[in-house]
């Protein structure tokens, strides 16, 4: 069975890794411990075909200790125990570098089953995942083990790895290889940082290539079809997900139509209506709030709609509730003012409703059953000075009038009814 060309071709050494630089370039933290010949506990987190399997080997080759791999999608506790058996035996007498691929997929029983080991030194434990470790890594096995995250490779860099995979190609094939201009750049771009995925779309050109006059040539239109959908990372539920809807909001929040569409645009790409409608939902409130109240109210009309149309037409009620969430003038009185009255409740400052706010019913004093309450559309301005919060903290203030025109002008509103009744009063 061939091996892939991205197998074939994987670098082994560190100045043959593409990409990475800021952990393997020259003084890196990672390419220093390496190369000073360390065993410490790893985690290498980031997108697939990065580099982290890769530079894990490397590790392995520099050292004197026997080289497992498990990945966790398909390997059990018994797996482990089988490795741990070999600790301190003639099969791994310098201990034991276990590579561990998809670590997130380990649950926390397998994971724990390492701790001791890594401990006292038996192994060695380099594993690696897609996903947030501080989220899916048992917090033990965590803080024994340092944490280096790998980038998605831009094209500058992926490149060369796709210019030697096609020099490789170009030298196998039995007829005479070559590619139209741009093809290169064409495959790096479009592969989303995925060094693996770029090779082997190199591979999957060369063989779906027709041959012509005794020639085989790789065109643009061929490597446009291969990478549909390919320069975009996401994963339902993972952390491109969330990074995406991140980014979003902040857009949103920022007034910057244009990214708002483009993160828009990944969700849609990627066949998700839920995530960017509950973004558009909450933005309305959190970001733009009481500077212009009716935005939540069309926004959620643009939702029902997306989510009754179906993709592609949905594509345009919700590009036009980004459009006008971005270009909205922006408030966040709403967040500050629950936010404070929230931590009070949590913290404990609250106290008995006042008196005459309470629901009508019988005082067991047997005193006073007037509750004293004035209602106020029976006093100019439907208003009328009256306690309204509890004792304890009577004179909190939680909400602020915002800076924009809606609330300046309800401000001034309430400024003017309650500036009236005082002077009546006094």
């Amino acid at each position: 069975m061939d091996r892939p060309l991205a197998d074939e071709i994987r670098p082994r050494s560190l100045d043959e890794v593409v990409g990475q630089k800021h952990l393997i370039g020259k003084g890196g933290m990672l390419r220093r411990l390496i190369e000073s010949g360390t065993s410490a506990n790893m985690i290498f987190y980031g997108p697939s075909g990065t580099g982290k399997t890769t530079i894990a080997n490397i590790i392995a080759s520099r050292t004197n200790k026997t080289l497992h791999k498990l990945n966790a999608t398909t390997a059990s506790l018994s797996d482990v125990k089988d490795i741990i058996a070999d600790v301190g035996t003639l099969m791994a007498p310098g201990g034991v570098l276990l590579y561990l691929d998809e670590i997130q997929y380990f649950n926390k029983k397998q994971q724990q089953s390492l701790l001791e080991f890594m401990e006292n030194g038996s192994i060695t434990l380099i594993a690696s995942t897609t996903e947030n470790p501080y989220f899916y890594v048992y917090g033990a096995l965590l803080s024994r083990s340092t944490v280096f995250e790998f980038k998605a490779v831009p094209p500058e860099e992926t490149l060369p790895a796709v210019l030697r995979a096609l020099d490789i190609l170009k030298e196998r094939s039995e007829l005479p290889l070559s590619w139209e201009d741009g093809v290169p750049e064409k495959i790096a771009m479009n592969c989303g940082g995925d060094v693996r995925k770029s090779i082997n779309a190199c591979e999957l050109l060369y063989q779906s290539a027709e041959a012509k006059r005794g020639r085989l040539k790789l065109t643009l239109a061929d490597a446009d079809q291969l990478a549909q959908r390919s320069a975009m990372r996401y994963d339902k539920g993972g952390d491109a997900m969330y990074d995406c809807a991140s980014a979003l909001m902040k857009s949103l929040r920022g007034s910057d139509p244009d990214a708002a569409l483009h993160y828009l645009a990944r969700f849609l790409e990627a066949g998700d209506l839920i995530t960017p409608c509950r973004r558009l939902l909450c933005s309305a409130s959190e970001d733009v709030g009481l500077a212009y109240p009716q935005a939540i109210a069309i926004v959620k009309a643009c939702v029902d709609t997306a989510m009754q149309l179906g993709l592609p037409e949905a594509q345009l009620p919700l590009a036009e509730a980004a459009i006008l969430l971005a270009t909205a003038p922006k408030s966040n009185s709403v967040v500050e003012g629950i936010g404070a009255a929230w931590a009070d409740v949590k913290a404990g400052r609250s106290g008995d409703v006042p008196r005459q706010l309470q629901n009508v019913h019988a005082d067991t004093t047997g005193t006073d059953n007037r509750q004293n309450y004035k209602y106020p559309h029976n006093f100019p301005g439907h208003w009328v000075a009256q306690q309204y919060l509890p004792d304890a903290i009577k004179n909190a203030k939680y909400y602020r009038y915002g800076d924009n025109k809606t609330e300046q002008a309800a401000a001034q509103y309430w400024e003017k009814i309650k500036g009236t009744a005082k002077e009546e009063e006094a």
